[in-house]
């Protein structure tokens, strides 16, 4: 199954719909305190459990002592801040010949904001050893407004990961204008909608009164056209 459904933005190679891009990729739209970092912890422990390391992004930028014990309890947790250094480059090496479950702090600032310069930290995202083996994360909070003018970047070099990544992504966010986008969805096999009342698209009385830890769940089914792309929909509960 290769089908083409079209290109994102005329800036991103033609979208693949196959198994990967059907069944592995996942966005989360929730606000603060909906249960988004319980979930991408449920999530990182079940796709280790699996077998698979995981390389979970931070992009409020912690110090180790910032981040949630959840993360550590289980023993599968290797801190690094993200540097643009050759001392940085060499350890995240080590790090992924080991396959260590790695928690990057990343400054967003370190994304570039020209569309024809690639940013170090795209380039880290690419390496070979991180696309053949592991499982993203993206945990980015609405505050860094420097984030959302560094997201061209964003998407010129990262979410087209998707065409490359062996095991998939999740993307956890807070709702902005940038993610009513259907184009954008449509680089996601998942979409979880938390409580999102400051989205325009998303804000309906079931979404606005959503509980803690429990998610508007839709799935992307197969089908050929980029205009009607249909969808199954459910609530999901994560266990507290």
């Amino acid at each position: 199954m290769q089908k083409k459904i079209g290109q994102f933005k005329s800036s991103i190679a033609p979208l693949e719909l196959n198994e990967r891009t059907l069944y592995k990729n996942t966005l989360i739209l929730a606000e603060e305190g909906s249960g988004k970092t319980h979930l991408a912890n449920v999530i990182r422990e079940f796709v280790i459990d699996s077998g698979v390391p995981t390389l979970y992004l931070d992009f409020s930028n912690p110090d180790v002592d910032a981040v949630e014990e959840r993360f550590k309890s289980s023993g599968r947790f290797f801190y690094m801040q993200f540097e643009e250094n050759e001392a940085f480059n060499a350890e995240l090496q080590e790090a992924i010949d080991r396959k260590e479950n790695i928690y990057m702090a990343v400054d967003p600032s370190f994304f570039t904001n020209k569309r024809d310069v690639k940013s170090e930290i795209s380039k880290m995202l690419q390496k070979r050893g991180l696309l053949d083996n592991y499982y993203y994360i993206f945990h980015e909070i609405a505050q860094l407004d420097a984030f959302y003018t560094k997201f061209e970047d964003f998407l010129l070099y990262t979410l087209n990961l998707i065409n490359l990544q062996k095991y998939g992504l999740t993307f956890l966010t807070q709702p902005h204008e940038t993610f009513e986008d259907p184009q954008l969805k449509l680089l996601f096999t998942f979409l979880y909608l938390g409580k999102c009342s400051n989205a325009n698209y998303y804000n309906t009385s079931m979404l606005k009164n959503l509980k803690p830890n429990s998610f508007h769940f839709q799935f992307r089914t197969d089908y050929r056209s980029l205009m009607f792309n249909p969808v199954k929909s459910d609530i999901v509960f994560i266990d507290a």
